[in-house]
């Protein structure tokens, strides 16, 4: 990862650690993000991963709009950062533990990487 590379995804963790810091207490069940990118076609290719404990806890944050809030949250956080995303609904997905564990064994690796752009 050259320089430029680094200090971007620099301030891509620092916008999505300031997110997930507040996200967390809604009291919400959402535990962590994590994200992955090709910075060869950045922005593009940012996905973001936002986790809840379980499937419910996903079902009732999408019913209750807190999906749209978390996904405002984290691109006004990106904004700050200098990073503009087109449409922020393709670059956040809701995720569980409990479906990872039941679809990928627990491997988040192996789920994420189905799920990159």
């Amino acid at each position: 990862m050259n320089k430029t590379t680094k200090k971007l995804d620099n301030n891509v963790v620092k916008a999505l650690t300031l997110a997930c810091e507040e996200v967390k207490q809604w009291q919400i069940g959402f535990e962590w993000l994590t994200h992955t990118a090709r910075y060869n076609h950045f922005p593009g290719s940012l996905m973001i991963t936002c986790v809840f404990a379980n499937d419910d806890q996903v079902e009732r944050a999408v019913a209750d709009g807190l999906d749209k809030k978390l996904r405002q949250r984290i691109q006004g956080n990106l904004l700050k950062a200098g990073i503009k995303v087109k449409d922020i609904r393709r670059h956040v997905r809701l995720d569980s533990e409990q479906s990872c564990a039941r679809q990928d064994q627990g491997d988040w690796q192996r789920r994420i990487a189905r799920f990159e752009c």
